[in-house]
């Protein structure tokens, strides 16, 4: 064979493996358990799994929230599917109706003990969020807050970092010892949605 056919049948053998490697459905990443991983699951995959669950949801809220699940997440190194999933089990997927309500943007229950103590609230989303993510640093993470800490019960974890898993929030998050395991459920459901 002379150098040109060699050439061109090598130029066509690798395009071939280009193209037929490009059109490979790549396998789907599940979330991690382990709350300082990082999240592998997009806005809209968040957003589909959200309204899977409660279609009725407001879809512009739910956008919000999950864009900010993952950028705050991000800057503190912290898994934001499983900080979606959480605000998902913590609020009924943002039906409330238990002691914390909609307008307290308190998105994980923090501070509700009882009637006379409902739970914090924050002045918008964005900082609903960012205390429910440094919340779940103080569990998840033994290392430094990269913002500044909003979460007034932050200094209450100890020791820090002693959930570095979903299933360690059982009985210390939450008093239910199945805790871990709805969440797991959440999170396998996340992992199926498209």
């Amino acid at each position: 064979m002379n150098r040109k056919i060699k050439t061109l049948l090598l130029l066509i053998f690798c395009l071939y493996i280009f193209f037929s490697c490009k059109t490979l459905p790549k396998e789907k990443e599940n979330s991690s358990v382990v709350i300082s991983d990082k999240g592998v699951h997009s806005q809209d995959r968040l957003v589909n799994f959200f309204l899977n669950e409660n279609p009725q949801g407001n879809k512009e809220k739910v956008q919000r929230l999950a864009t900010l699940y993952i950028d705050e997440c991000k800057i503190e190194n912290i898994n934001h599917d499983i900080a979606f999933a959480q605000m998902c089990l913590e609020t009924g997927f943002l039906r409330f109706g238990n002691l914390v309500t909609e307008d307290m943007n308190n998105f994980c229950g923090l501070g509700a003990i009882s009637s006379e103590q409902r739970g914090l609230t924050f002045a918008t989303e964005q900082l609903g969020v960012r205390a429910h993510v440094q919340h779940l640093h103080a569990y998840g993470s033994t290392g430094h807050l990269k913002n500044e800490c909003i979460d007034p019960r932050y200094k209450y974890v100890k020791p820090r970092g002693k959930a570095p898993t979903i299933f360690e929030l059982a009985g210390t998050w939450a008093s239910d010892k199945a805790y871990g395991q709805k969440l797991q459920n959440l999170l396998n459901k996340l992992n199926q949605s498209n």
